[in-house]
């Protein structure tokens, strides 16, 4: 049997304390995934079971109808199964009312973003997803969002709020500049309204939500959710208070509204993206597949330990009341959960995305000091094993020029040395300094 309306889920299941087919749909979501589903759509759930109303998601799928067919066949309905050593809570998630898939369904989307019941836009497209190509092409969400806000625009109706849920910093401001850049190319009589009536607050999201598997659908015996996410118990959602209009009560799911997000962001991605970034590159050369296994390994958790506490929290202005030590330990612990197998190759893909923000600034600010970064010239060097050994564990939009960096004959042909330590003799060679800078471009 599959999970539906009118399925009865056993006691264990928590259950949406509020009428489903009452609400309007007040949110659209671009990037439906796993981790939207197990984290902004369950704190939009937290905030409707609170007592709020007219939060419904309609979720838009960017490349593919396959999370539509997952989950629009169940009435939006999914279960979040949070996992940890003690054990097992699951929670059905009733926010979500519909997905719609781009391209095929433009006009629906764009109907649904003009509609004076939604007040909230949000996405999690990945890095990449917020970047024009070589030849000046805009992400294909812009102009579907575009069309939205004519119909807006056209109906005298507000502005909305525009909220990045990616691992960027200050992803609000990148988002209104990707946005102002295109309305102005492609769309100039928007523009001024959508500066005036349109707001792109900035946000810190966490959580691990390790990709799907076939056994995660079967949720009861004889009851299969196609939609199932599984994920730690922790979360964290930081967003900075500067809303166009409505939005829920997310601090009913435990969310933060802050003045500023930037000290939360930059401990996020030079602390926990870092040292994720770390663990896949050196656990995948050590033969490891999960996270847990990774930080198992004494070498690495004590290379991961020294990239958090040592190089990365001192390049950290933390805001008031943020422990960047005791943030330290609850992500070891979190590493640590031997119920989440969190794939390393997930977190390996679209490096070249990832490494500027979550290496490169730390190891620049700390050049500039003086100060030496082992374990971050270690994380860079398993990187750049990796393009040359990933084989079909290289996921990366520029494999092929990476790949090419990295090719050639290199003063570092053995980059480790015991412990998984780099060698004290290793210099980076001109192909390595040429995949740094391709990072960096």
């Amino acid at each position: 049997m599959r999970l539906g309306p009118d399925v009865i889920l056993p006691d264990t299941v928590q259950v949406p304390r509020y009428d489903r087919a009452a609400q309007a749909a007040g949110i659209v979501h671009f990037g439906i995934g796993a981790f939207h589903r197990a984290h902004q759509a369950a704190y939009t759930d937290a905030a409707m079971n609170a007592g709020d109303r007219n939060w419904g998601i309609i979720g838009v799928s960017m490349r593919s109808g396959d999370v539509a067919a997952r989950i629009n066949p169940q009435a939006g309905l999914y279960t979040v199964t949070e996992q940890s050593a003690a054990g097992a809570r699951t929670r059905l998630i009733g926010a979500v009312q519909r997905i719609l898939v781009a391209p095929h369904d433009v006009p629906a989307i764009a109907a649904a973003i003009g509609s004076p019941a939604v007040h909230i836009v949000s996405f999690t497209i990945t890095e990449k997803g917020y970047t024009q190509t070589a030849d000046g092409t805009f992400p294909a969400f812009c102009a579907v969002l575009a069309d939205g806000l004519e119909r807006r625009q056209a109906a005298g109706l507000g502005g909305v709020t525009l909220i990045c849920c990616d691992n960027l910093t200050a992803g609000g401001a990148l988002l209104e500049r990707l946005m102002e850049q295109y309305l102005a190319r492609c769309r100039p009589a928007l523009a001024a309204w959508f500066t005036e009536h349109c707001a792109c607050p900035s946000a810190m999201v966490d959580r691990i939500v390790p990709a799907p598997t076939l056994s995660d659908q079967l949720i009861a015996p004889g009851l299969e959710d196609h939609g199932a996410v599984v994920t730690e118990p922790f979360g964290q959602w930081v967003i900075e208070d500067c809303f166009a209009g409505n939005r829920p009560r997310w601090e009913a799911g435990g969310a933060q509204l802050v003045a500023d997000v930037r000290p939360y962001e930059t401990a996020k991605l030079r602390m926990l993206n870092g040292a994720h970034s770390a663990l896949s590159y050196l656990g995948l050369k050590y033969g490891h597949m999960f996270v847990h296994q990774a930080i198992g390994d004494p070498a690495i958790r004590l290379l991961i330990d020294t990239l958090m506490r040592q190089e990365a929290a001192p390049t950290i202005d933390a805001a008031a009341g943020q422990n960047l030590d005791a943030y330290a330990d609850a992500l070891l612990a979190r590493f640590a959960n031997p119920a989440l197998n969190h794939r390393l190759v997930q977190i390996a893909m679209d490096g070249s995305h990832k490494v500027p923000q979550r290496w490169l600034e730390t190891l620049a600010i700390r050049q500039q000091r003086g100060l030496e970064s082992p374990a971050l010239l270690t994380a860079i060097a398993a990187w750049i094993d990796h393009l040359r050994t990933g084989g079909a564990a290289l996921n990366d939009p520029r494999a092929a020029e990476l790949t090419k960096a990295v090719s050639g004959p290199s003063a570092a042909a053995q980059l480790f040395g015991p412990g998984g330590l780099v060698r004290s003799e290793w210099v980076p060679s001109s192909s390595e300094i040429a995949t740094i800078n391709y990072a960096l471009a």
